[in-house]
């Protein structure tokens, strides 16, 4: 995926417009006018997700060439014309940290951008910590702290005080300044292909979907029980989680781990009501995922493959040396024993880290 506007150049100071709150239909149709040919956009969220399934868009903050802007998802009925400019396929999103972002918008608009550039995995191909705050970055880049006193902040709160939609601000402000700085120095190592590379993921409707194979794992005693009983288990996790969606609360409001468990291993019962809504669910639900395949136990590393190991950790550290990026980057220790057995699904056996990795 090529950017034909890496090397625009962004005007970008501190004296950039700014209106307090755009809070309704007609002043977001205002604002979509004037944004409608800027093609790099930096963006943020703030949403709440304590007693919902899906997460609840509260604000988006937008920064622009010359502008700074907060929308108010929550007053705001129309997202559309919004929603067709950041969706356009021609506008880029720049975001620190994007999944949960991307996400939050994903459940409001049904959309995926085509363009992203996230300031931390940009950042993380420079030596820097593979989770690095926007705030540290902010504060090495541009020599600017930001003060995170808002960060648990109930974004449903209205009318929004004037400190709160500062701070929602800054975590836009400095997105442009801080995406120039690393496509310049990316470019300038070669490693500008890896970044776009690396939010692919990212840029699949797929990522944001519920993970089945993850939830079953997760699932409290689910390792406890009896092979049968955790197709059982799986079964019920799938109802939950449909529920859970219908309903949008958090799965374990609908079923506690425990409870689930003990209907699947047969300790309690479904009453006859909830028994024959599980069994509808269950004919027209088909298993995607075994629990016997997702919960393979790994089995422990011999005397021989203990020694492999030893020898691929001092080859990553060698090529993390070499290319200056952190070496789980490259690859995690757990996905480097899957890589040593065999597994070749993992990001390890494509693209930029295939290429290094093969040297």
């Amino acid at each position: 995926m090529k950017y034909y506007y890496h090397n625009l150049l962004i005007k970008y100071n501190n004296t950039l417009n700014t209106t307090v709150l755009i809070k309704n239909d007609k002043q977001l149709e205002k604002y979509v006018e004037v944004i409608k040919n800027d093609i790099v956009l930096g963006i943020d969220t703030e949403f709440r997700r304590v007693n919902s399934y899906f997460p609840e868009l509260c604000l988006i903050q937008i920064a622009s060439k010359y502008q700074l802007e907060c929308v108010d998802v929550l007053s705001i009925s129309n997202l559309k014309p919004l929603f067709d400019k950041l969706y356009d396929g021609k506008t880029l999103w720049v975001i620190h940290s994007s999944r949960q972002d991307i996400e939050a918008l994903y459940y409001l608009s049904d959309r995926i951008p085509n363009l992203l550039f996230d300031t931390q995995i940009g950042a993380s191909f420079l030596n820097y910590p593979l989770q690095v705050s926007y705030q540290s970055l902010t504060e090495k880049l541009q020599n600017v702290f930001l003060d995170k006193k808002y960060t648990r902040f109930d974004w449903r709160i209205r009318p929004l005080p004037n400190a709160v939609l500062q701070y929602a601000l800054d975590d836009v402000k400095y997105l442009l300044p801080n995406y120039n700085t690393l496509t310049k120095e990316l470019k300038n190592k070669g490693k500008l292909d890896w970044a776009e590379e690396e939010v692919e993921l990212l840029l699949n409707k797929d990522t944001y979907k519920p993970n089945f194979r993850k939830i079953l794992k997760k699932t409290k005693g689910i390792s406890k029980i009896s092979h049968q009983n955790q197709e059982n288990a799986f079964r019920l996790i799938l109802w939950r989680e449909s529920a859970a969606q219908q309903k949008n609360k958090p799965r374990r409001w609908i079923m506690s781990d425990e409870a689930l468990i003990a209907y699947a291993d047969g300790t309690r019962k479904l009453s006859n009501n909830q028994n024959i809504l599980f069994e509808k669910f269950i004919r027209k639900t088909k298993l995607k995922v075994r629990p016997k395949e997702a919960l393979v136990v790994q089995k422990p590393l011999s005397e021989t493959e203990k020694l492999l190991i030893n020898q691929l950790k001092e080859k990553i550290n060698h090529l993390s040396l070499k290319y200056a990026i952190p070496s789980e980057l490259i690859c995690s220790s757990k996905n480097l024993v899957k890589f040593m057995r065999g597994d070749n699904t993992l990001s390890i056996n494509r693209g930029w880290r295939s290429k290094i990795f093969k040297i």
